[in-house]
C-alpha cells in the first residue's frame, strides 16, 4: 500500500492550501483515509478523515469550518482543502488509512494501518 503525499508549501497566514493523497495497492472500500499533522515538538494530531465507501467525513473541532476533506474514487485521491490559515497550522501533514475510525484514536501511530510520508505545510505570519 502506498498512500503519496502532496500539496504543502510555505502560504501567509489568511491563505489556503489543498493537500492530496494519491492511494495505491489495495482497494480501500472499508477503509476511512485521512490526515494527522504533527507539530515541532508536539504530539501527531488527528485532523480529518473519510470513509472511502460513504464519504462520511469527521473533523476535529479545530478544524471545523475550515479544512474540507473529499475524494475522488476515479482517481484514488483523498484532498485536505484548508483555508484561513494560521501559523499554528505549520506542521507535517501526513496522510493516513485504517479500517477503524481516527477521529477516537488514542495513539494514532500504533493504530493507523498505513502511513503515507508527511508534507510540510508552513503558514507565516
Amino acid at each position: 500500500v502506498q498512500l503519496q503525499a502532496s500539496g504543502g508549501g510555505l502560504v501567509q497566514a489568511g491563505g489556503s492550501l489543498r493537500l492530496s493523497c494519491a492511494a495505491s495497492g489495495r482497494t480501500f472500500s472499508g477503509y476511512a483515509l485521512g490526515w494527522f499533522r504533527q507539530a515541532p515538538g508536539k504530539e501527531r494530531e488527528f485532523v480529518a478523515n473519510i470513509w472511502w465507501s460513504s464519504g462520511i467525513t469527521y473533523y476535529a473541532d479545530s478544524m471545523k469550518g475550515r479544512f474540507t476533506i473529499s475524494r475522488d474514487g476515479a482517481k484514488h485521491t483523498v484532498y485536505l482543502q484548508m483555508n484561513s490559515l494560521q501559523p499554528e497550522d505549520t506542521a507535517v501533514y501526513y496522510c493516513a488509512a485504517s479500517s477503524r475510525n481516527m477521529v477516537s484514536m488514542i495513539n494514532p501511530s500504533s493504530e493507523i494501518e498505513y502511513w503515507g510520508k508527511g508534507t510540510l505545510v508552513t503558514v507565516s505570519s
